[in-house]
């Protein structure tokens, strides 16, 4: 704790070994998918080779066809070797009908594109993507720059997701949530002026910022159990509403302040033309990040070094045509 951390710097090391076997077995089940897929191709080559010797056999059988049929009236051929050509035309032409279904069946399974942009080598590329994000972010780094609050993993222990591991707060960016009575509040507005002190420098620094926002509900509203007056059988107590005041960063740089300490806060309401609310919404977060950005080049080169690893130069050339 209290340690100085950058954004994107290494906090947590998670064991990996369970990613890097799901990323092995999802690179294997690439591979398969890839090959599966290449007979897919291989096949429906196959059928359009099949429909072309189907067509000869049809243009050969009409042509034998034709020649007896000329030449039947002059008794050079009987009528039962014509009957016997036309039902070999016939035959030839469902052969010819059934291996154009065949090859229709096959394409419309291989698709227009080649073997690495069919949808099933695409989904199972998309696995082994999603693995190797699992493996990377094994790696826990730090959202944004700031200081170790708590810590409260330790060396060895096992992790549930969503399990908090460490707060890291970034010092300039800390707001004071000032709790005001509600017979304060009829005056105060968004942007109105405000300084305060702390009793961790006492009154000789005092930090200056605006109003944010006016919270729309009191403490005891949002509490774990809130009152219940609904009988009216209650004590009146005057009831404190939390306001939202942003302060200057350079002053918090030069005087950093700590979560929970005790603040006196004053706001000049002298100018209440604001508004209690916010008007519109913010343009823009309160806070980004990049720390999660992962450079995806390397798994898209390996992806693409599985897929031609399992696909043989000859079909990678039939699927392209």
């Amino acid at each position: 704790e209290t340690d100085l951390v950058y954004a994107g710097q290494e906090l947590v090391r998670l064991d990996a070994t369970d990613a890097r076997i799901a990323l092995a077995d999802a690179e294997q089940q690439l591979a398969r998918t890839v090959r599966q897929t290449r007979t897919v191709f291989d096949n429906r080559d196959q059928l359009a080779a099949v429909v072309g010797q189907r067509r000869a056999d049809l243009d050969r059988a009409l042509a034998d066809y034709d020649r007896r049929k000329d030449v039947v009236a002059t008794g050079a051929v009987s009528s039962e070797e014509l009957g016997h050509a036309r039902d070999a035309l016939s035959a030839a032409r469902d052969a010819l009908r059934a291996a154009d279904k065949n090859l229709a069946a096959s394409a419309a399974l291989a698709g227009r594109s080649g073997v690495a942009d069919h949808p099933d080598v695409q989904a199972a590329a998309t696995e082994v993507e999603r693995a190797w994000l699992a493996l990377q972010r094994t790696s826990v780094r730090a959202p944004v720059t700031g200081y170790v609050a708590r810590r409260s993993v330790q060396l060895g222990e096992r992790i549930a997701p969503g399990a908090p591991l460490m707060a890291i707060v970034p010092p300039e960016r800390l707001r004071v949530d000032a709790n005001f009575k509600e017979v304060q509040l009829k005056h105060m507005r968004i942007g109105q002026p405000a300084s305060l002190t702390a009793d961790l420098y006492g009154g000789r620094v005092e930090f200056h910022g605006r109003v944010e926002g006016l919270g729309l509900g009191t403490g005891a509203a949002f509490a774990l159990l809130p009152a219940q007056n609904a009988t009216g059988n209650w004590i009146k107590v005057v009831q404190r509403v939390p306001v939202r005041i942003a302060l200057d960063r350079r002053e918090l740089a030069a005087h950093p302040l700590r979560i929970g300490l005790s603040t006196r806060v004053a706001v000049d309401v002298r100018d209440d033309s604001g508004a209690q609310l916010a008007q519109r919404p913010r343009p823009e977060p309160v806070l980004t990040t990049r720390a999660y950005d992962i450079d995806r080049r390397e798994i898209a080169t390996r992806i693409a070094q599985i897929i031609r690893e399992n696909t043989p130069e000859s079909s990678a050339q039939s699927s392209l045509r």
